[in-house]
């Protein structure tokens, strides 16, 4: 009989638990929540964007054939959002959060999610901390590597300093790392090569020394890898080529040496490489022209020998090659001329030689050429003026010679023109005064002869003219007082005779002038007096006469003043003077004006 009750009791009690579960409402889940009080930050790279929602939770599995509402996900349990709210709390303390830019929320009992660039998902857990340039000082306090859901942490351009914690490999899901642009110092930690899912690790700009660890070899989801502006020392880890998800590598600016691995070759994904800036030797390595997706190579500014590989000319989508300040040689690499995507090309500052070709005329994309410094010789090709997208154009340091092509005043986009320190000779070449866009002009140390032509004055645009090291004659035209915007007017050396013009006082933005060692005669115009800019002043070994013109002594931004020289000044120097800093006066032989 106590059987029957028993099962009688068990039935009805669970016929009552399934009613109560079909009449249950069904709960919604809640959405992340973010900071509302923070102002946007600077967009990241499209590469470095946060990866988005999470994953949805799973669907528990039904016990009875039952029409339900899906169970809302289990919350986190209380005790690990404490977790998370202890280490926010720690971070704030140690990084003088009350002196932060934005601190809306923090340390308050609002939900964690609406505290000043925290995410949280939807159980509460902290998934990502965004700090972007907000005034956090001091070091990462060890309780950060407590975020154990934590996937962006951005703690970029603020003043974080001593060492990178190696509490941080207890971030398992961590994606992105941003803490660039710091005053972070010590060695990378081995330990940031355990993270299984970090796509972003940037660490640029700070004080890190030592070497690359070998582990970060490790990283197989990476996408971009930032270690430039560093202290960084040693040779590049062979093994960062493992990353075959890698489409940014960024080493420049450390002291790194040794050859280029040419493991770099095996990263088949790899957009931009720079490794600019070191003390790397030896050849380039050939490997690099199996990088078929590569849009930038930048070698600059290392101790790189021997010449440019063939293999190079296989980046078709190359955009951007920088090979400058090497101790790179041999004829202008004809490989390069099929790289037909190519729009900055820089060799400068090596020892190339031979003539420039004329198929540069094949490079039709191409805006920055600079070959400056190198041993090429012959004539500029005219095809050069065919370029039509060129704004910077720098020939400069070479032994070329000739004449200057007309066809060079075609290039209606150029903005910087360099061809100094060659063996031109001829009249000047009047093509160039065709050039309305360029704002800087050098011919210096050249043999150019005959005057300055007028039509210079047209260039309005003109910020820099240097004609300086010619053999050009006449006086200086008027026409050049026209132009409004010039900062650095350069014609010393040359034989160049008559006055200063007064109207050089109407150039109001001067900052640099320039007219030694010509046969100038006169007085020195009192109107050159009225360039408040004026920092650089040469008038040294002309054939002046009369006094220093008292308003001298009221440019107070002057900073070098040469008078001397084979010209013959008299009366006194005015009292201002003796506050510049660079100068010959005393070689004058002239008494300072007493003060009235």
């Amino acid at each position: 009989m106590v059987s029957l009750l028993s099962l009688a009791l068990l039935l009805a009690l669970g016929a009552a638990t399934c009613d109560a579960a079909v009449d249950a409402p069904a709960t919604t889940d809640p959405a992340p929540t973010t900071a509302t009080s923070d102002p946007a930050p600077t967009a990241a790279p499209e590469s470095a964007q946060p990866s988005g929602a999470l994953p949805p939770a799973s669907p528990a599995p039904t016990r009875r054939a039952v029409t339900i509402a899906a169970p809302a996900p289990t919350a986190a349990p209380s005790s690990d959002v404490a977790i998370d709210r202890d280490a926010l709390v720690a971070f704030y303390h140690a990084t003088g959060g009350p002196t932060w830019e934005f601190n809306a929320n923090w340390l308050s009992d609002a939900p964690l999610g609406q505290w000043h660039g925290v995410v949280t998902d939807a159980s509460g857990r902290v998934i990502e901390l965004r700090l972007f340039s907000n005034g956090v000082r001091g070091e990462l306090p060890p309780e950060v590597g407590d975020l154990a859901k934590l996937r962006v942490l951005e703690l970029r351009a603020n003043h974080l300093d001593g060492e990178i914690t190696a509490a941080l490999s207890n971030l398992f899901l961590l994606e992105e790392l941003w803490l660039d642009n710091n005053q972070l110092q010590g060695e990378i930690p081995p330990e940031l090569g355990n993270f299984d899912n970090l796509r972003v690790l940037q660490l640029q700009g700070n004080q890190l020394r030592g070497e690359i660890p070998a582990a970060l070899g490790n990283l197989l989801q990476l996408e971009e890898l930032w270690l430039d502006l560093n202290q960084l020392q040693g040779e590049i880890p062979p093994q960062l080529g493992n990353l075959a998800n890698l489409r940014q590598l960024a080493l420049s600016a450390n002291q790194l040496n040794g050859p280029i691995p040419p493991d770099l070759g095996r990263l088949g994904r790899l957009q931009a490489l720079s490794l600019a800036r070191n003390q790397l030797s030896g050849a380039i390595p050939p490997e690099l022209g199996n990088l078929s997706q590569l849009r930038s190579l930048t070698l600059a500014s290392n101790q790189l020998q021997g010449t440019i590989p063939p293999e190079l000319g296989n980046l078709s989508q190359l955009q951007a090659l920088w090979l400058d300040h090497n101790q790179l040689h041999g004829m202008f690499p004809a490989t390069l001329l099929s790289l037909t995507n190519l729009r900055e090309l820089d060799l400068s500052n090596n020892r190339f030689g031979g003539a420039i070709p004329a198929e540069l005329s094949r490079l039709a994309n191409l805006d920055r050429l600079d070959l400056a410094h190198n041993q090429f010789s012959g004539t500029i090709p005219p095809e050069v003026g065919s370029l039509a997208n060129l704004y910077w154009l720098s020939l400069a340091g070479n032994r070329l010679g000739g004449a200057i092509p007309s066809a060079l005043g075609e290039l209606a986009n150029l903005r910087s023109l360099d061809l100094s320190n060659n063996d031109f000779a001829g009249d000047f070449p009047t093509a160039l005064t065709r050039l309305a866009n360029l704002d800087w002009l050098s011919l210096a140390g050249n043999q150019f002869s005959g005057s300055i032509p007028s039509a210079l004055g047209e260039l309005a645009r003109l910020h820099a003219l240097d004609l300086s090291n010619n053999q050009l004659g006449g006086e200086i035209p008027a026409a050049l007082f026209h132009l409004a915007d010039l900062r650095s007017l350069l014609l010393a050396g040359n034989q160049l005779g008559g006055a200063i013009p007064s109207a050089l006082g109407e150039l109001a933005n001067l900052q640099t002038l320039s007219l030694g060692d010509n046969e100038l005669s006169g007085e020195i115009p009192a109107a050159l007096g009225s360039l408040s800019k004026l920092e650089w002043l040469g008038l040294s070994n002309n054939q002046l006469r009369g006094e220093i013109p008292p308003a001298f002594g009221r440019l107070s931004n002057l900073k070098s003043l040469w008078v001397g020289g084979s010209n013959q000044l008299t009366g006194c120097i005015p009292e201002g003077l003796k506050e510049v800093e660079n100068n010959d006066l005393a070689e004058l032989g002239l008494p300072y004006c007493e003060a009235s």
